[in-house]
Order: C-alpha cells, then sequence, then structure tokens
C-alpha cells in the first residue's frame, strides 16, 4: 500500500492542480468548498468560492446571513437546493457547536448537508486524521485497480471502504485526498483513462496498457 501511497503523491507533485482551497486547513472553508464542488467542476467554483469567503469569512458571519443574500452568491453553480445547506450548516454549528467544529467523524455528520463524504474530507485535511474519503472517482480507482469488478452504485461497497482506509492510513491524509482527486479524474478517469500515462499500470490488472 506505502508504494501506491508513494506514487501517487509523486505524480501529484509534478502533475497536481492548485486551488485556493488547497491552502488552508480551516474546516469551515473545506465544507464550503465541499459543497459547493458537489457535481460541479473544480474550476467553475473558483471564483463562487473566493466570493463566498470575501462575504462570509467564518461559520459565524453566514450564521446570521439572510438566506436570499447567500443564494444569490451560490445561485452561479447552478444547484440552487445548495444555498439551504451553507445556512442551516452554520446554524448549527454556532448554535449547537458553540462555533467549534468536531473532530470525529460521527459528529461532523450531525452537521445538516455533512455526508460521509465531506465528514471524511474535514477529518482528513484539517485534523490530519485518516479517513476513507470516497467519492464515485476514488471508488472506481479502487474498484479498478484492484479488479473488484463491482457495477452499479460502489461508494459504500465494505470493500471499497476497507481499502480507502488503508490508503488513506498515511502522514499526510489530507495532501493524499487532493492527491488522489486529481489522479482519478486526470489519469483513471471515466471511461478511456490515461493507462500508458499512469504511474500504477504495471501492477493494475485493469490496466490497457
Amino acid at each position: 500500500m506505502q508504494e501506491i501511497q508513494n506514487k501517487i503523491f509523486t505524480w501529484y507533485n509534478k502533475h497536481g492542480r492548485d486551488f485556493p482551497w488547497r491552502h488552508t486547513e480551516d474546516p469551515y472553508k473545506i465544507m464550503i468548498a465541499e459543497f459547493m464542488l458537489h457535481r460541479t467542476r473544480a474550476e467553475q467554483v473558483v471564483p463562487v468560492y473566493l466570493e463566498f469567503i470575501k462575504t462570509y469569512p467564518d461559520v459565524c458571519s453566514l450564521s446570521e446571513a439572510n438566506p436570499e443574500n447567500v443564494k444569490k452568491v451560490t445561485e452561479h453553480l447552478g444547484l440552487h437546493w445548495r444555498s439551504r445547506h451553507f445556512i442551516g450548516a452554520a446554524r448549527y454549528i454556532v448554535s449547537e457547536l458553540n462555533g467549534i467544529f468536531p473532530d470525529t467523524y460521527e459528529e461532523l455528520k450531525k452537521i445538516p448537508g455533512v455526508g460521509e463524504y465531506i465528514a471524511a474530507a474535514i477529518l482528513t485535511v484539517c485534523f490530519n486524521k485518516p479517513a476513507p474519503v470516497v467519492d464515485s472517482n476514488i471508488a472506481r480507482f479502487i474498484n479498478r485497480y484492484w479488479n473488484l469488478g463491482l457495477k452499479g452504485e460502489i461508494r459504500r461497497n465494505k470493500t471499497i471502504v476497507e481499502i480507502a482506509e488503508k490508503l488513506f492510513n498515511n502522514k499526510h491524509p489530507g495532501k493524499f485526498l487532493f492527491a488522489l482527486v486529481d489522479f482519478t479524474s486526470k489519469i483513471c478517469k471515466p471511461g478511456n483513462s490515461e493507462c500508458t500515462q499512469c504511474v500504477l499500470s504495471k501492477n493494475c490488472i485493469s490496466s490497457t496498457k
């Protein structure tokens, strides 16, 4: 497992993308970024994220915001229902948690709008705690590399999660998340993956090299 981690880290150091939310360990900013990234290309999120953080720099300012004003900032992302996540999450954190983000998986999932993926992302990036961060791209990579042959919705599959737990068990789980996100979007892509450019193709049974 360490060899896989090292190769993905090495690839990321040369080919990784740069986004503003990758320069913070503030759980508030990571939560906002993940809300916005849901079903949206990262490049599209950047200007909206920057405007949002400038307008609402912390969870307290967001908890006091007018929902309609929040909606105006987020509507550029196309999914209008997301605006209620921002307000609901912020008000819960302020009223129930005294404005402090918890550092446990179960407590994070109690925050409105925060599901398994976002909770795990906050743990890895902000608290440097290994957690199985699994979206459809990461699940696809695990399914391919380990030749599991799984079909359909596989993100919550027990084997997928168990392998993800081992993958994220390293000294820098947050950086590894960013590395794996980029690797699965640029190399181990849906459809025709870039197997000839893949640093893991030598040992990948599914490789088309």
